[in-house]
């Protein structure tokens, strides 16, 4: 039985075929540069040499028109026939508080996924566009959408809530969110099956670093909280995002720059983080080298970024009354030791007991605590698609 996964960016569309007999992808993908110049479809499926296309894609619909077409290709496809397409499983950014759980799409479904657009100008309006192009070419295969913000409907009002007069929240919707869901509830599942407890008994703290990056406390299986908020500039400095800030500030800086909404939107959104802090990049990557050169601001924006970390961490053991399980997952806390073992400093008070000689992995599924430690510390590599690919699969089988 086959799924395939896509996730719709503002200009890019990311896909899996997964066989759910295996668990692993068949083939898989990346278009960049949807409706702008220089269109490129990079494709790979299993046994097959890599086809590299470079064509111009006006919309996500042409976007997925080619992709479809690939799977099917005598050469380079892992399909003799979209057929064999159990389901699609659509990764959609924002489901507001409508939606706590992954669905199966209808007209209801896709009503209430635009409405949420202007919770999510950004993210909602191109994965609308991946489904109808999918329900126009695929009619009669089963669509299911997947939340970015489902897991964290667990969380409570005391958690959620701004200190806003409460009818903001009534008419607009100003709450936090959190996104990052499908990560934090994957990686979370995995913790219990490496540690063979029941995931029921844990508390569990999930580090989600990448360029996106989110904190999540689980317990028992459950979202109690997480960094990210009413939108995901919220919470960790980020490689490009400021994170959490005096509101004052944005106002301050808005008069001082006359900066317009939209102009201030696009500064704290692509123009902050580590990438405004270094000087440097975004790419926590490059900005570890510079440090190692010496370089004070790019080492500045490290110590920031594990700070943060730390905090969060800090906060959530104490929220949930301990923890069991670290988990650090994503590009940089898949593959960084050194960010690993500068969060970890000096944790031991709290059960957390780094063993520096296991840390020094890359993309490795591995407990790297000491044998004494009494919470694990855990590299899980995630995976979102088969997180998508599972429940799409639970809900239409």
């Amino acid at each position: 039985m086959k799924i395939l996964v896509l996730n719709c960016g503002s200009s890019s569309l990311k896909y899996q075929v997964i066989d759910m007999d295996t668990r692993n992808p068949i083939a898989k993908g990346l278009v960049e540069r949807i409706g702008l110049e220089g269109s490129v479809l990079t494709h790979s499926a299993l046994a097959r040499k890599k086809e590299v296309i470079k064509t111009e894609i006006k919309n996500h619909t042409k976007a997925i028109e080619l992709v479809l077409k690939q799977l099917v290709d005598p050469e380079y496809g892992a399909l003799k026939d979209l057929k064999e397409i159990y389901a699609v499983g659509h990764r959609v950014v924002h489901g507001g508080e409508t939606f706590a759980k992954s669905v199966i799409i209808n007209p209801t479904v896709m009503k209430a996924l635009k409405d949420c657009i202007e919770l999510a100008p950004l993210h909602n309006p191109p994965n609308i566009a991946g489904i109808k192009a999918c329900q126009k070419m695929m009619p009669e295969t089963p669509q299911v959408a997947v939340f970015d913000t489902a897991f964290h409907q667990t969380i409570s009002p005391s958690s959620y809530i701004y200190g806003l007069p409460y009818e903001f929240y009534e008419k607009y919707g100003i709450r936090k969110y959190g996104f990052h869901g499908t990560s934090h509830k994957y990686v979370s599942q995995r913790a219990a099956i490496l540690l063979k407890k029941p995931i029921e008994e844990l508390k569990i703290i999930s580090c989600h670093l990448g360029n996106g990056a989110s904190i999540a406390a689980i317990r028992g299986g459950r979202s109690v909280d997480t960094s990210m908020g009413f939108t995901p500039l919220d919470g960790l400095m980020m490689g490009t995002r400021s994170g959490a800030l005096d509101p004052a500030i944005v106002t301050y800086i808005m008069c001082r720059e006359n900066f317009t909404v939209d102009q201030m939107n696009d500064f704290l959104n692509n123009k902050c983080g580590a990438l405004g802090v270094s000087g440097i990049s975004s790419d926590f990557r490059d900005i570890e080298v510079a440090a190692k050169q010496g370089n004070n601001r790019a080492q500045l924006a490290l110590d920031i970024f594990d700070y943060d970390v730390k905090q969060y961490i800090g906060a959530y053991a104490a929220a949930m009354g301990g923890v069991d399980a670290l988990i650090f997952t994503a590009g940089v806390g898949e593959n960084a030791p050194n960010t690993r073992a500068s969060i970890c400093k000096n944790m031991e008070f709290f059960g957390i007991d780094l063993d520096l000689e296991k840390n020094k992995v890359r993309g490795e599924e591995v407990d790297v605590a000491k044998t004494n430690s009494r919470c694990r510390v855990l590299v899980i590599p995630t995976n979102e698609e088969l997180m998508i690919a599972l429940e799409t699969l639970e809900l239409t089988k």
